[in-house]
């Protein structure tokens, strides 16, 4: 763009980067590189890409050699612009910051979380968190973000490589081809598969009929400023020990109706009528203290009724524990009340199972008449909650639009994929977009060294960070006070505010009990970074040391327990049968020279690979079970020709429902696509499937250093 300075394009690429729902970019790959935006547009795409979690991730620009982007920003489709409704819909001003600044959570090896964010019951620190902070805000200002853009480039220069986490082999001999994933969060639609193998479709959204539901009339016969009242009482927010609500216009019916709306719109509020001065009033007051909201009413649930509404929730755009709090500040419930199978991440779009206890299908299925990105259905009423790794699996739809390569290499790329697999390697979103991973912070936890551990997550880094972040680690590197470094973070659920939190109540002599403040699960995220880490490594080691095939001392599991492979029964097995243990108490280690690896490896990280317990429960390491390759199941693939590069090229469950026509493609077309099926068990990472098909580095780092031209 002749005449505009170089901040200027890095100041509009990150904004882009900062506000994904307001442009729909995607990145081309092309044998050279472009213009200077196309190629921020890239960068754009990529790092929001990264973000995603296992399995769940969606977006990822799929680049060989040097990288373009074609942006699109005209005629921005509605699904970018979306923005959730507050019409018909009961929430109060104090719910409308919805979205938290937690580090996302992966469906962790050997086991995923155990609650959502916000954890067990209200019991602990992490539920203090949330009732001090519960109307704060999640947003950057404009200075934030213009102070942001101008480094831009220089961040996108840090980060890791796939060769940094041990990343570095390929199982397919085919030639990898270039081709696009656009941003738009459309383009990859993942389907969670049960226990029972049967894959979750959203295709009915009728209420099962229960003559014990409330009329709709509940939504309605309460005021705006009665529900802020009712709100107000129910969190305990002021002093009031009861709320009444006069009845106009009396009847039994009337009153049978506020009655109804406050019990179920209001969770662990009671509520009897009272006549003062001739006219008649509803009272709602506390029936069972703060332990009501997150145990709703036993008597108010018919005993003939599951007390559990299982449904099916699509998504846009929003991970599964973020979509949860959504979903329980509009019904004011807790959280830990919901259940489910498997998180799913942010961009794409995804549908699953959750589980709601004592929340009628109704109230549920009034949502979608409130929510953007949302739709709820398939509601059943069912005894038992659903637990946390339960499912098979996940089905995946990607599109690669713009592919470069001829039928024939697609044709050997998807065979390769189909009739060999991947390498299960943990994808480079498990270990952070900053120059400190997380592996290096779970290595401090593991030595014990907790003023590394300190360190490491609140001083200043280079890579791509919110402005009110770097602020709040410049305070911190000038002054190690914890309070005036928090002061500088608008947001304080993010770990740096929580540990921050943690060091001004417990001080800096107690970092164990202030690191201690952070959710569980985030914490334990560090340490699964490290086995994961050392697990990539091992099994890059093993397949150039014996290649693709399983050999003497190899493990392999037979039921949960893992045993070792005799030179007579090689030929009983193949690779796909082979396992590698991320490092623990409680595993055995192969028995050839990539046992002496492990041992190698840990001990130049101060660990005893022989002693993984650790002085803190929480922190020790039982280890667990990998394959080292897998085979995509269900998989299927077709190229189709296309002039448009906006128009979907496959229908989602909701487009079905709205009985929207299939996509009609020519015999010939301006570009072309490939769409792929796959399915793929828990815990694994679809990038790492893509980056077989493609042969590319799915590194920020890599991709950046490969268009070093327009960062000069």
């Amino acid at each position: 763009m002749p005449g505009r300075p170089s901040c200027w394009l890095l100041r509009v690429a990150f904004a882009a980067l900062l506000r994904p729902d307001q442009s729909a970019s995607y990145v081309a790959v092309r044998p050279t590189p472009r213009s200077r935006s196309q190629a921020l547009g890239f960068l754009k795409c990529f790092l929001g890409a990264l973000k995603m979690e296992m399995t769940e991730m969606t977006g990822v620009s799929l680049k060989r050699g040097a990288l373009v982007v074609e942006d699109n920003d005209s005629g921005v489709p509605a699904e970018e612009t979306k923005k959730q409704k507050l019409s018909e819909c009961s929430l109060t001003k104090g719910q409308v910051g919805l979205q938290n600044d937690f580090l996302s959570i992966s469906e962790d090896v050997p086991g995923p979380p155990d609650t959502v964010s916000t954890g067990k019951g209200g019991k602990n620190s992490e539920a203090q968190l949330e009732d001090e902070e519960e109307e704060e805000e999640d947003g950057l200002s404009e200075e934030y973000e213009e102070e942001e853009s101008e480094s831009f480039a220089d961040m996108m220069k840090h980060g890791l490589t796939e060769a940094d986490v041990g990343i570095t082999k390929f199982v397919s001999s085919h030639q990898g081809f270039s081709g696009i994933l656009k941003e738009r969060y459309s383009d990859f639609v993942v389907h969670e598969i049960g226990k029972d193998g049967r894959i979750s479709h959203l295709n009915d959204l009728s209420i099962p009929v229960d003559e014990e539901d409330p009329s709709e009339d509940i939504f309605t016969v309460l005021t705006a400023e009665e529900k802020q009242r009712l709100e107000e009482l129910q969190l305990f927010k002021n002093k009031e020990t009861s709320v009444a609500i006069e009845v106009i216009e009396d009847t039994k019916e009337k009153r049978t109706v506020i009655h109804q709306a406050i019990k179920s719109l209001f969770p662990g509020l009671e509520t009897k009528t009272e006549d003062r001065e001739g006219k008649k009033y509803i009272v709602a007051y506390h029936a069972a203290g703060k332990k009501a909201l997150a145990n709703p009413r036993k008597h108010s649930w018919p005993k003939s009724r599951g007390s559990y509404c299982h449904f099916v929730l699509y998504k846009e755009n929003k991970d599964t524990m973020d979509a949860i709090n959504v979903l329980s500040r509009y019904l004011r419930v807790k959280p830990n009340i919901f259940s489910y199978m498997g998180t799913k991440d942010k961009r794409a779009i995804t549908v699953q199972e959750i589980a709601v206890l004592k929340i009628t299908a109704q109230r549920l299925a009034h949502l979608n008449k409130c929510l953007m990105n949302f739709k709820l259905g398939n509601f059943s009423y069912q005894k038992n909650p659903l637990k946390l790794g339960e499912l098979q699996g996940n089905h995946f739809t990607v599109v690669l639009r713009n592919i470069t390569g001829t039928d024939d290499q697609v044709q050997q790329a998807m065979n390769s994929l189909k009739e060999i697999g991947f390498i299960n390697y943990y994808g480079m979103q498990r270990f952070g977009t900053t120059a400190v991973p997380t592996y290096q912070v779970g290595r401090a936890i593991l030595q014990n060294s907790w003023t590394e551990v300190m360190d490491l997550i609140l001083k200043p880094r280079s890579g791509a960070e919110k402005g009110y972040l770097v602020k709040c680690r410049e305070e911190w590197a000038k002054t190690k006070d914890p309070a005036a470094a928090l002061r500088k973070l608008p947001v304080k659920r993010c770990v740096e505010g929580q540990l921050l939190r943690g060091l001004s109540k417990y001080g800096m002599k107690n970092i164990v009990s202030a690191f201690g403040i952070i959710p569980r699960n985030n914490r334990l995220m560090y340490i699964h970074s490290y086995q994961s880490y050392v697990w990539n490594n091992m099994v890059s080691k093993r397949i150039e040391d014996y290649g693709l095939k399983p050999v003497s001392g190899d493990l392999v599991l037979k039921g949960a327990t893992a045993s070792y492979i005799e030179e007579d029964d090689v030929n009983n097995y193949s690779i796909h049968d082979v396992v590698m243990p991320l490092p623990g108490f409680d595993v055995i280690y192969p028995k050839h020279k990539i046992q002496e690896a492990y041992r190698e490896m840990l001990t130049a990280d101060n660990l005893d690979i022989d002693n993984m317990r650790h002085k803190i429960r929480d922190y020790s390491l039982s280890g667990a079970y990998r394959k080292i390759i897998i085979r995509p199941q269900n998989v299927s693939w077709e190229v189709v020709a296309y002039d448009d590069p906006k128009i979907p090229l496959f229908n989602t469950d909701v487009d079905n429902l709205e009985g929207k026509p299939p996509p009609v493609f020519a015999s010939e077309g301006k570009y072309r696509a490939l769409k792929m099926d796959f399915s793929l068990p828990p815990s694994t990472y679809a990038t790492m499937a893509i980056r077989e098909v493609l042969k590319m580095d799915t590194s920020i780092k890599n991709q950046t250093q490969l268009n070093t031209t327009w960062l000069r």
